[in-house]
C-alpha cells in the first residue's frame, strides 16, 4: 500500500525527497512539519520507516470510519488532545526512545505561511531532550486541499525538505514556562530558516524568472492599477512588456548590463518599464527627481547614464527643470515617443505570444541571480549620494526573508505611494507584489495626504506602506473608517514617533508595523509582525541575518550596528564608499547605534551621526526630536513640527538648536517638553529658531543637512524671547 501511495505522488505530484537520512538516527526524536494541507499526513508517510509514528487526536478519530481506519493504527500515536495528560504520554513514549511526527501548528495554515507555533512541542523537547527534524513541504500549499482561500491548482510539483536532527538550546537555568517559550520561539525560528533557504536554493534564482513564475500561474489576475483607474492582469503587464522592451531595444545597446536611467512617478507604466530593461538585460537606475538638477546630474555620472527613461506628462506636472542634465549630455527617451513605434504588428505578436505563454520575453531575460537588478541613490542627507547595487539574489533574498516572517496573503492588497527611487517604495510597489502575486495600487506622490486615505479605503487595501512623516499627514486628513481594512500599517525610512503611534491605535484603531533597514541590506533587515510584535522597538531580525555590535565612546547602553544578510547590496559605485565597504568582509556598517535583545528585537537609539557630544555626554538628537513630536498639537495644530540639529558651542563642546515651524512657540515651552519626556536637562535645546517649512527628503526623512546649513547660512529667525536676552 505505501508503495503505490508512493509511486501515485510521484507520478502526479512529482515529489523529490530531501534530506530524510536525518530520520535514521536513534531516538528520542521528533519530527516538525509545516501544515498547510490536507495532504501533508501522505507527503511524510512515504519518506518514514516503521519506527515513526503520528500523534493523531483519538477524539477526531471518532468522527467516522474513515478517520478511525486513518487516524488508530500501527503508524499512528493516539492522544486526547482534550485531556492535560496527552503531553505527558507522548512524553513517556519519547524518554524510550520512540520517534513521534507532531506538526507544531496544530492545525493546517489559514494563511498560506506558518502560523503559530504550540509550545506543547517545546514541553516534549525540553523534558525529554529529543532530536527535532524540521521539515518543509514546499508547494504543497498550492494543493486542492486547503484551508486557506487563496490560489490552488491541479497537481503542483512537490518536495519534502528535512533538516538535519537539531539539538535544542539548554533553557534549563530558566524557569520552566520561559524554557518552553524560548524554545518555542526557536523551533519557529528553525521552521522558518529551512523554508528560506530551501526557497533561496530550489526557487527561481532572478526577479524575472520569479515573476513569470507568478504570471503564468494566475494570467489573469488582477495584479496592478494606478491613478489612471486602468486595471491590469499579469497577462496584460506582460504583453506590455514585451512590446516596450521591442520598442526599446533600438535606443540602446546590446551590452549586458548597460545602465539606464529612470526618472518615472510611481504609476504602473514605471513598472512596465522596470520589467521592459529587465527582459532586454539593462539595469534600471533610478534617478531622485526630488532632490534637485545638481545632485542628478552627480548621480547619473556616478551611474555612467547616457539615456534616461522618462515621460513628457510627469515632466510638465513636476516641473522638472532637466537643463543640467541636458548639458551633462544625457539623452532622454520619452515613453509617448517609444509607444508611437510600437506598430500593430507589434502589438499582436505580444498579444498572440503571451496568449499562449505568458511573460515569454520576460522568461528569456539574460539576466543572472548575481547581476545587478537596481541601482538607488542614498537619500544624501548626511553627504553625498551613494549608488547602491542591488542583486537579483540580494532583492529575491529580502523578499523571502519577509515572507516567512509575516503572513501575506494571496488576498492581500497593497497600497504604495512612495517613489520607487527609495528602495522601500521599489520593493513596495513593483517588486513585491509581483513576486508574491498580491495586487498593488500605486499611487504618485504620498504627500496628497487627503486623497490617499480615500483611496485606500475605495480599493480596500490591506497593506499599506509609509514614513512617519506621511503617516502624520494622512491621520490629519482620514476619515476614522478610512483604514479599517488595513492587516499592515508598515512604516519604516525613520522612526516612528509615539505620538504616531498612539493616533493611529486610537483614531483608526491600526497598530503601525515597524521596520527597519537600509537600501544597501536589501533594503529590510527587522520588522513587527502580527507573530512578533514589540512596538517599543524597530522590530525582529529577519532569518538568515546575523549581527554585531561594537562599543561606542560615551555611549553606555548599545553600541554601533553591523550586520550581515544574505540580501546585501554588491557595493557601491562610489569607489571610495565600496572599498570601505569590501574591507569589512560581507559586513556592512549601518552606522547607527542600535540594542538587540536576546530574541533579536532591534532598539536604534539612533544615528551616530545624530548624537551630539553636550559637556561630555553623547546626546541622541533622535530621541529629543521623538521626546517633541506631537507635544504641541493640542497648542498649535499638528502641522507643528520641530526637529533639532547640533552645533559647536565654546563652552560645553556642542549645543542643541530645536528649529519649528510655528512661530508661537517658545524656548522655555520646548525645554519643558523634554524634561517632562524624563529626558536629561543636557537634552533640552539651548536655542530656538523659526523656519518656513521644515526641509523633507522625497523618502519624507527630514532633511538634517538641509536644516544645518539654513541655520549656518542665516535663514532662520530667532526667537523673540531669545532676540530680546
Amino acid at each position: 500500500m505505501l508503495t503505490l501511495l508512493r509511486l501515485l505522488l510521484k507520478v502526479l505530484f512529482r515529489l523529490r525527497v530531501e534530506g530524510a537520512e536525518a530520520l535514521h538516527g536513534p531516538g528520542p526524536m521528533l519530527l516538525c512539519p509545516n501544515h498547510t494541507s490536507w495532504l501533508d499526513w501522505a507527503l511524510v508517510l512515504v519518506c518514514l520507516d516503521d519506527s515513526w509514528k503520528f500523534v493523531a487526536s483519538s477524539t477526531t478519530a471518532q468522527t467516522t470510519w474513515i478517520h478511525r481506519k486513518m487516524m488508530i493504527n500501527s503508524r499512528t500515536f493516539p492522544v486526547d488532545n482534550t485531556s492535560s495528560y496527552a503531553v505527558r504520554g507522548m512524553a513517556e513514549h519519547l524518554e524510550r526512545g520512540g520517534k513521534l511526527v507532531l506538526f507544531p501548528e496544530g492545525r493546517i495554515s489559514a494563511t498560506t505561511n506558518l502560523m503559530r507555533v504550540y509550545d506543547g512541542t517545546a514541553f516534549l523537547v525540553h523534558r525529554t531532550g529529543a532530536k527535532v527534524v524540521t521539515c518543509y513541504l514546499r508547494n504543497a500549499v498550492r494543493v486542492r486541499w486547503v484551508r486557506h482561500t487563496g490560489w490552488t491548482k491541479w497537481f503542483p510539483q512537490l518536495s519534502v525538505h528535512f533538516s538535519p536532527p537539531l539539538t535544542a538550546p539548554d533553557f534549563s537555568h530558566l524557569a520552566h514556562n520561559v524554557a518552553r517559550q524560548k524554545l518555542t520561539q526557536w523551533l519557529r525560528d528553525q521552521m522558518m530558516r529551512q523554508q528560506f533557504e530551501v526557497e533561496m536554493r530550489d526557487g527561481p534564482a532572478t526577479l524575472p524568472a520569479a515573476i513569470v513564475e507568478m504570471a503564468r500561474a494566475l494570467p489573469g489576475k488582477i495584479i496592478a492599477e494606478d491613478l489612471t483607474w486602468t486595471e491590469s492582469t499579469y497577462r496584460k503587464l506582460m504583453i506590455g512588456t514585451e512590446a516596450l522592451a521591442g520598442a526599446l531595444a533600438r535606443d540602446f545597446s546590446p551590452d549586458r548590463g548597460e545602465r539606464i536611467g529612470v526618472m518615472l512617478p510611481t504609476v504602473n507604466g514605471a513598472m512596465v518599464t522596470t520589467l521592459a530593461l529587465w527582459s532586454l538585460g539593462k539595469t534600471p537606475a533610478y534617478l531622485n527627481y526630488s532632490s534637485g538638477g545638481p545632485v542628478m546630474v552627480s548621480c547619473a555620472r556616478l551611474a555612467g547614464l547616457r539615456q534616461v527613461l522618462t515621460s513628457r506628462v510627469f515632466l510638465e506636472k513636476a516641473r522638472l527643470n532637466l537643463a543640467p542634465l541636458e548639458e551633462a549630455g544625457i539623452r532622454f527617451i520619452y515613453l509617448e515617443d517609444v509607444r508611437t513605434r510600437i506598430g500593430g504588428g507589434a502589438k499582436l505578436r505580444a498579444l498572440l505570444g503571451n496568449l499562449f505563454s505568458v511573460g515569454r520575453a520576460l522568461r528569456r531575460s539574460p539576466v543572472a541571480a548575481g547581476d545587478t537588478a537596481a541601482i538607488i541613490f542614498t537619500s544624501g542627507s548626511e553627504g553625498i549620494p551613494k549608488g547602491v547595487e542591488l542583486s537579483h539574489r540580494g532583492l529575491l533574498a529580502n523578499l523571502r526573508q519577509l515572507f516567512v516572517a509575516a503572513d501575506l496573503r494571496d488576498e492581500d492588497r497593497f497600497f504604495n505611494a512612495l517613489p520607487f527611487f527609495h528602495s522601500f517604495g521599489l520593493v513596495g510597489g513593483i517588486i513585491a507584489p509581483l513576486v508574491r502575486g498580491c495586487y498593488v495600487f500605486n499611487y504618485p506622490s504620498p504627500l496628497h495626504y487627503r486623497i490617499v486615505p480615500t483611496v485606500v479605503y475605495e480599493k480596500n487595501c490591506t497593506i499599506l506602506l509609509g514614513t512617519n512623516t506621511f503617516l502624520n499627514g494622512y491621520a490629519r486628513k482620514a476619515h476614522p473608517y478610512d483604514f479599517h481594512t488595513v492587516r499592515y500599517l508598515v512604516a519604516g525610512a525613520e522612526k516612528v514617533q509615539t505620538a504616531t503611534f498612539e493616533t493611529y491605535a486610537r483614531k483608526f484603531g491600526v497598530r503601525i508595523h515597524e521596520g527597519y533597514g537600509a537600501t544597501e541590506c536589501g533594503p529590510v533587515l527587522c520588522l513587527n509582525t502580527k507573530m512578533d510584535p514589540n512596538t517599543l522597538t524597530a522590530g525582529r531580525l529577519l532569518p538568515g541575518i546575523e549581527w554585531r555590535l561594537e562599543p561606542v565612546e560615551g555611549v553606555p547602553e548599545g553600541g554601533r550596528l553591523f550586520v550581515r544578510t544574505p540580501a546585501m547590496m554588491k557595493g557601491y559605485l562610489n569607489p571610495d564608499a565600496n572599498a570601505q565597504f569590501q574591507a569589512l568582509g560581507g559586513w556592512y556598517d549601518t552606522g547607527d547605534i542600535a540594542q538587540v535583545d536576546a530574541d533579536g528585537y532591534v532598539t536604534v537609539l539612533g544615528r551616530l551621526k545624530r548624537f551630539a557630544k553636550v559637556s561630555g555626554e553623547m546626546i541622541s538628537l533622535t530621541a529629543v526630536e521623538d521626546a517633541l513630536a506631537g507635544a504641541f498639537a493640542a497648542t498649535y495644530g499638528l502641522r507643528c513640527t520641530l526637529a533639532v540639529v547640533a552645533v559647536p558651542d565654546a563652552e560645553k563642546g556642542e549645543k542643541l538648536v530645536a528649529l519649528a515651524n510655528e512661530p508661537r512657540l517658545q524656548l522655555a515651552d520646548v525645554r519643558a517638553a523634554v524634561r517632562a519626556k524624563g529626558l536629561i536637562n543636557l537634552c533640552a535645546p539651548r536655542e530656538l529658531r523659526f523656519v518656513h517649512a521644515i526641509p523633507k527628503l522625497g523618502s519624507g526623512k527630514v532633511d538634517h543637512r538641509e536644516l544645518a546649513r539654513m541655520l549656518r547660512d542665516g535663514e532662520t529667525t530667532v526667537a523673540t524671547t531669545e532676540a530680546s536676552a
